[in-house]
């Protein structure tokens, strides 16, 4: 998504995914909503069939550029079906590996009225039928609800993307299903913080001394936790940088180093109590 801020530099765009395919990303995630198909056209353009790279869209919603949010729903079967066609046209693609659909149940951001109130099952109907077709690989949920998501296993469910961090993790009884049932965890927001009154990892005391142990960014200290806390976490962080490419993708290294695993689980067990409304102080 934050590539799009790099509209007016399509070259540097470009370079960017090349460089994350360089530094070993095998899995991009995109939206033909991201730009109105500016960035799929940049993947279009800066990927190739031999990089290895597994690029995961959503459906669900549409641009709207004027709006307070520049989304609106399109949660309807028919506009669900159009976007898949509109991804493949942008992406170039004959099939796209992985496509989510956006609920509109919990998270920040969009909510559903009127004709864009639609039945899960109405949805999942229209996304299996377009996996039966060869439109796309695989079927992933996004801003679901736990129910939702037990509703939604019976058609094959790849991966769950909600907005989930170190300092905001409502949904852990999702994430454990998810390990059950071997469905990858895509937490989006994994630093927290992009809507008003969202806590922000990088505010967060514990994370912050941390990070100071162990002489890293607080970014890389939440990332690290991610990674560590699950293991079927993918983590997609933005960037329209190379040098903060380079810093996220510094963090998968964070977990391997024996004194940095034991500051993680200490986080893991602050955070449960607190969790649990025990007072830290």
């Amino acid at each position: 998504m934050q590539l799009e801020r790099l509209r007016t530099d399509r070259p540097a765009a470009i370079a960017l995914l090349r460089r994350a395919v360089e530094l070993g990303v095998d899995h991009v995630d995109t939206a033909q909503f991201y730009g109105d198909g500016f960035v799929n056209g940049v993947i279009r353009d800066a990927l190739r069939p031999e990089d290895g790279v597994v690029v995961a869209s959503k459906v669900g919603a549409d641009p709207d550029p004027d709006g307070p949010i520049p989304l609106r729903p399109a949660q309807r079967p028919e506009q669900l079906r159009a976007s898949v066609e509109d991804n493949l046209a942008s992406l170039g693609l004959d099939q796209i590996p992985v496509v989510n659909l956006r609920r509109l149940d919990v998270g920040p951001g969009l909510r559903a009225s009127g004709d864009q109130i639609v039945d899960l099952d109405d949805q999942l109907a229209v996304m299996t039928a377009l996996r039966d077709e060869g439109k796309i690989g695989g079927i992933g949920l996004s801003s679901i609800a736990l129910d939702g998501l037990r509703r939604a296993l019976p058609a094959g469910i790849v991966c769950v993307q909600n907005s989930y961090s170190l300092v905001s993790r409502d949904d852990e009884e999702m994430l454990r299903l998810c390990v059950d049932e071997q469905i990858a965890w895509v937490p989006f927001f994994p630093l927290g913080g992009a809507f008003p009154g969202m806590p922000k990892v990088g505010d967060d005391p514990a994370v912050i001394e941390a990070a100071h142990t162990l002489g890293v960014a607080p970014a890389q200290v939440g990332l690290a936790w991610l990674l560590h806390h699950a293991p079927n976490v993918l983590l997609i962080p933005g960037t329209a940088s190379v040098e903060h490419l380079e810093a996220n993708l510094a963090a998968g290294s964070l977990t391997r180093d024996p004194s940095t695993l034991a500051t993680l689980a200490a986080l893991d067990a602050i955070q449960s109590r607190s969790a649990n409304g025990v007072s830290l102080g």
